[in-house]
């Protein structure tokens, strides 16, 4: 029996925000992606169209991914930066910090990523913009 994705909207408006986080870390453990990741490069993509952006894209660069690149020697207080601007869980976030270099968010304006950026800074982690 195949769901259609009207039904799963469906499905998903009458559940409670525990649930819905609840599923979207099965869901993130199932298939093996990080919602997180994804949901960024998504929102763009809709946000500028529906605005008719498309001209100010072909200018300048819009899109920024922000990379930790070095953890440093607090990583606890990494762990809760990234688990700030990222909204992971502890474990996911702990995976992110240890894994580094890896991206934390990706297709973000510029300032939300200098303030990202500035944000590891206090915390003695480096963030790449690019």
């Amino acid at each position: 029996m195949a769901l259609t994705q009207t039904e799963v909207v469906e499905y998903i408006k009458g559940i409670s925000v525990l649930e819905l986080s609840q599923l979207v870390k099965e869901l993130e453990k199932e298939l093996g992606v990080s919602a997180a990741a994804a949901m960024p490069m998504a929102m763009p993509a809709g946000g500028g169209a529906a605005a008719g952006g498309g001209a100010a894209a072909v200018e300048e660069k819009t899109e920024f991914t922000a990379t930790l690149t070095e953890v440093g020697s607090n990583k606890i207080n990494v762990i809760k930066v990234v688990r700030e601007v990222t909204s992971l869980g502890l474990k996911e976030a702990k995976d992110l910090v240890e894994g580094a270099p890896k991206p934390i968010k990706e297709a973000i304006p510029k300032d939300e990523a200098l303030a990202i950026q500035k944000k590891f800074a206090d915390v003695g982690a480096k963030v790449e913009i690019k």
